[in-house]
């Protein structure tokens, strides 16, 4: 895994190449290079981190022999073997063994159709001489981070925004709508940036660039989930189909020429993956975390768990204790490296476990990620399911179930849930979907906006982008299959593998996720909803394949987050951050929030009037954001 910048359409220098370059260095230390066509107004950097064939015939950018194509490349293809020797019957010769290669002759033969030959997880950037046309992909399922900026004939490309800044010079402006979606989902669903000048290249998508204007931008991959093909499988061919392409997905990413661990939670996903790891690497050495510290209510404690699943599995186990206070006192630094006001402390949690592995010599880690957005587990899915007793109800009784309970107490866990339940009870189908990703309503953001933010945002709709996502497969599709399509385009690409790329990579870590192997992808849309989600239980075909595998009280535990204990934080450790970030002076010099509304948030809070840490915390990651990107030079 590596980093990657580049622009069309300027004169450049090495200067500014060189500082984008520095500053993705933590996802490459291992070597970096680069290339400029100042005849062409072309430049491409990369940044290594050595996995496959760690030799100088895997330096980029790398160039075809006759030197007509060059290439930068961040990711892991997983079928390349098979690709490399499909290719050598076509006449090709390789000088390395890397995948690098691979996908470079790749381009040569297919051109931009190699895109559906592919199984694992990229971002790239192609110059091909003879055509002059810049070719940009990223991988299917968004694994790999992408972001972009176009305007005044000049396009220009890197793995990180913060890169990108370095690059071209940068209007930065910040972009209302994006801010609006941070807020209500904690994430931006979507192509918007925190800077309206910056966006991402989709999951799936890919362009082409002359001159430095984007010639063409189109979707190379379809979620299959979308097509709403479900074959009549039965039972015991779902429970044995999931085990089989589960195990073929792990063995096949566990592809590595140097050391390569596993995170172990103790939950399902990871437990799953560390038990075919080990068919095999039977000694892989497993990362899990400690938070020390006062709990939140409902929270249960992962460690005794991972502990379980290595003593069973007979692997070993390290553990990393991190102490409350410096996970508070380490969310610059967290939303530094996001590039996004991301506002999930979950990323603290991949942070430490992959500076630990980076420091025993671990360069790839193997991650649970996907089992959820694949076959369910989180508590939305099973409330969804409990929609089936309500949701016909006329909508004026509906809208008072939410109005009653949303006047809880939510100091404890009980109460949070049936509040989160019933929350847009009485809005339609399809805005109520939606509405069980979000974390704050828009009638609560209104009231913390100041009246310019309030302006700027009155065409807009947070929700819109989800909803023309859903809108094509409303009349023919369950709920919960429009709900697992959410997931996969959208809370796994913008929220879940966003944070855990730039987590692990600010440590020089890979991370890889065989739950999102595309052969295992499609095969987990074939299995009929109720073997996904079977009553309370979630994951159930999951489930049922790892009996034979995992201890009973592993697989049938209580679902947990991978997070920290936020709402506690909110009242003691985050206390003096919130006096500055969240201080009457510090909103009103920013100017998007009205500091009256924010500070009786915070009492009401403290309280238990209402469940708003997290949003109080997004609202602490805007202005660390902003602090961070605008304000210094």
């Amino acid at each position: 895994m590596c980093g990657i910048v580049g622009y069309s359409g300027i004169n450049h220098n090495k200067i500014s190449l060189s500082k984008a370059i520095l500053e993705i260095n933590h996802r490459g230390p291992d070597d970096f290079g680069s290339f400029i066509d100042e005849a062409e107004g072309l430049g491409l950097g990369h940044t290594r981190l050595s996995i496959i064939d760690t030799s100088s015939f895997g330096h980029q950018p790398m160039h075809s022999s006759d030197s007509r194509v060059i290439l930068v490349f961040n990711g892991e293809i997983y079928n390349y073997k098979e690709l490399r020797s499909e290719l050598k019957t076509k006449g090709f010769v390789f000088q390395g063994k890397s995948d690098t290669e691979v996908l470079l002759n790749l381009y040569l033969e297919e051109g931009v159709n190699m895109l559906s030959k592919l199984n694992g997880v990229f971002a790239f950037s192609i110059w091909d001489a003879n055509s002059k046309i810049l070719f940009v992909a990223r991988d299917a399922l968004g694994v790999k981070p992408l972001y972009y900026n176009a305007q005044d004939s000049v396009f220009a490309f890197s793995s990180e925004i913060k890169a990108l800044l370095k690059l071209v010079p940068t209007n930065k402006e910040m972009n209302i709508e994006s801010i609006n979606r941070y807020l209500s989902f904690l994430w931006c669903p979507g192509d918007g940036t925190p800077l309206k000048s910056i966006k991402k290249l989709l999951p799936g998508e890919a362009l082409t660039v002359k001159n430095g204007k984007i010639l063409s931008k189109w979707s190379w991959y379809k979620l299959p989930i979308l097509n709403n093909v479900k074959n009549k499988l039965n039972k015991e061919q779902t429970v044995s189909g999931v085990t089989n392409h589960l195990r073929q997905a792990v063995h096949r990413q566990m592809v590595s020429d140097v050391a390569l661990g596993a995170f172990l939670s103790g939950g399902l996903d990871s437990s799953a993956i560390v038990t075919f790891a080990k068919e095999i690497n039977p000694d892989i050495r497993c990362f899990s975390i400690e938070t020390k510290g006062k709990q939140d209510d409902g929270v249960v404690d992962d460690l005794p768990y991972a502990k379980r699943v290595a003593k069973h599995l007979n692997v070993p186990l390290e553990v990393v204790s991190i102490e409350s206070h410096r996970m508070a006192s380490d969310l610059e630094y967290m939303i530094a490296q996001l590039d996004e006001p991301l506002a999930d402390p979950a990323a603290l949690n991949a942070l430490y476990i992959s500076q630990l592995a980076r420091e025993q010599g671990i360069k790839v880690l193997l991650s649970g990620s996907g089992g959820d957005d694949l076959f369910t587990g989180y508590r939305r899915h099973y409330v969804l399911q409990l929609e089936r007793y309500w949701r016909w109800l006329p909508k004026i009784v509906r809208t008072g179930f939410e109005h009653i309970t949303s006047n809880l107490n939510t100091n404890n866990s009980i109460n949070r849930r049936v509040v989160k339940m019933f929350n847009g009870a009485g809005l339609n189908s399809e805005d109520r979907l939606i509405n069980y990703f979000r974390w704050s309503d828009d009638s609560l953001l209104q009231t913390l906006y100041s009246p310019e933010f309030r302006q700027q945002l009155v065409e807009s709709n947070s929700n819109q982008i989800m909803r023309n996502f859903i809108e094509p497969i409303l009349t023919n599709s369950s709920p919960l299959d429009q709900m697992l399509a959410l997931e996969q385009r959208f809370f796994l690409a913008d929220h879940n593998l966003n944070y855990t790329d730039k987590m692990s990579m600010a440590s020089s870590v890979e991370v890889r996720v065989p739950f999102l192997d595309l052969d295992l992808v499609n095969f987990s849309t074939k299995i009929p909803d109720n073997l996904k989600q079977k009553g309370s239980v979630g994951k159930w075909v999951l489930k049922k394949a790892m009996e034979p595998y995992l201890p009973m009280d592993v697989i049938y535990r209580p679902k947990t987050g991978f997070g920290a204990p936020l709402r506690t934080w909110m009242k003691h450790d985050l206390k003096e951050i919130m006096r500055d970030l969240l201080s009457i002076d510090s909103i009103n010099r920013r100017g998007l929030f009205s500091a009256t509304n924010v500070e009786m948030l915070i009492i009401d809070n403290n309280q238990g009037k209402v469940d708003a840490s997290y949003t109080l915390f997004s609202l602490l990651c805007v202005e660390i954001w902003c602090r961070e990107y605008l304000d210094k030079n």
